[in-house]
């Protein structure tokens, strides 16, 4: 509104909205015939304006994004907004004093069994001020911890709602689950002590029964937490084959830590996964969604662990029952054809002395009668051979060569036809005494 003057010669403006009039009481400065205000009059009507408006403590909801809490004073500064569809539509800096603080802050450790936090929707008292240096605040006074658990539940049935009325609910829970779930893909942070004491248990495990896994780090509370699991799970899905089953693994918290587990993008997630997901996020009370949806879920980390080792038990106890009866029976087996064989080499003894001196005369007789017929056929072949040798003396080819005959060779072969040589050949004739060598000069065609 523009200022107007008064007959005492001050001005004022009006400031605020509606009936509620901030006023600036000034000796205006006048430049070329404008009226001339100081940002510290104006900032001091406007905080004079909110003071007379916002006299009272107002019940305020917001997310508080960020607690920015600072050691060295104590104090908090939050970080307040109101967002929809996704979208911050409404954003503002707030104080929480020390004593406030500490005293909210007992309250929530008390009722929810962790701290105040970023991330989560509060409802709080406050009240509304202006500073002409700092500017808008909320003075934080009071903060209702169990609206926020109300707010966590109704989220939790929305999920649930969403996931049942999809049909996913159980999806995770129908999969068959592997007989020995030896290669674990673990969705974790690697310094957590939930995590330390699953891998306590399943690394000294009596049996000695030996576990394969591979760690995936995401966070695991707060808003981030969401995201980071679900990277991961998508991280895994690429090389499902490598695993029997996905473990998210956390230390113990109250339920504001775990609200990011009724989330339903992330319960969806483990609902729809290929292969078995199971749980061990560290609380007793208040099962989370994701939880709901996990093919198995147990209260702690070193729970989730027992449950492994009681699937090798499940398989192995059968096993060694089976391999004790197989050891009883082959026990029995063996002494049974132990004594068969004692038994037996009992009458083979006997059957062979017997045996052995029939066979011994049988061979004496033998022996004599082979010894007549071999002498005999001996001066038979004896005989026989002289006759060859005879024979081969006759056939031997110095003996035909002494006699006059000769052999014929061409390119180291003999010769038996004239149409195995061309004239102007080369021929070898073997003597009886030397070899002579020619070349053919004529053919005769005819035999």
């Amino acid at each position: 509104m523009p200022p107007t003057k008064m007959d005492s010669g001050f001005i004022f403006v009006f400031l605020a909205e509606k009936e509620n009039i901030g006023y600036i009481w000034s000796m205006p400065e006048m430049i070329h015939n404008k009226t001339i205000f100081s940002l510290l009059e104006v900032s001091r009507s406007i905080q004079k304006t909110i003071a007379d408006r916002y006299r009272s403590l107002y019940w305020i909801k917001a997310e508080m994004n960020k607690l920015n809490h600072y050691s060295h004073s104590g104090h908090c500064y939050p970080e307040l907004v109101e967002k929809k569809d996704g979208k911050v539509v409404a954003e503002m800096r707030s104080i929480l004093w020390k004593a406030d603080y500490q005293r909210i802050n007992a309250q929530f450790r008390k009722l929810l069994n962790e701290p105040l936090r970023d991330g989560i929707t509060i409802l709080f008292q406050a009240g509304i001020s202006y500073d002409p240096l700092y500017g808008f605040s909320l003075k934080i006074v009071d903060i209702d911890p169990t609206f926020v658990l109300g707010e966590l539940e109704k989220e939790k049935r929305e999920s649930i709602r969403k996931l049942q009325g999809e049909g996913i609910f159980d999806a995770n829970k129908r999969l068959p689950f592997p007989l020995l779930p030896k290669r674990l893909a673990i969705i974790s942070v690697e310094t957590s002590k939930g995590l330390s004491d699953f891998f306590k248990i399943i690394q000294r495990n009596p049996w000695k029964y030996r576990f394969e896994y591979t760690l995936f780090p995401a966070l695991l509370q707060g808003d981030k937490s969401v995201p980071s699991i679900i990277r991961q799970l998508a991280n895994i899905a690429e090389k499902t084959e490598e695993f029997d089953a996905v473990a998210i693994i956390r230390g113990g918290g109250g339920e504001v830590g775990l609200s990011s587990y009724n989330n339903y993008q992330l319960a969806k997630a483990i609902a729809i996964f290929p292969i078995p997901v199971i749980t061990g996020i560290g609380h007793s009370t208040n099962e989370t969604v994701s939880e709901m949806v996990a093919y198995q879920n147990a209260i702690t980390p070193s729970e989730l662990a027992d449950f492994l080792i009681q699937k090798f038990h499940q398989f192995a106890l059968p096993v060694d029952e089976a391999m004790n009866r197989i050891i009883r029976a082959s026990t029995a087996l063996f002494e049974k054809e132990a004594r068969r064989l004692v038994e037996s080499s009992q009458v083979i003894s006997w059957n062979s002395k017997a045996l052995l001196a029939t066979q011994r005369h049988q061979l004496s007789s033998t022996i004599g009668h082979l010894q007549l017929a071999s002498m005999q056929l001996l001066k038979d072949k004896t005989t026989e051979l002289h006759n060859i040798q005879r024979l081969l003396q006759l056939a031997d080819p110095k003996q035909l060569l002494k006699r006059g005959f000769s052999i014929t060779k061409v390119n180291g072969r003999a010769l038996t036809e004239n149409s195995a040589v061309e004239v102007g050949d080369e021929i070898e004739t073997v003597l009886y005494e030397g070899t002579l060598y020619s070349k053919i000069t004529r053919k005769n065609p005819e035999p």
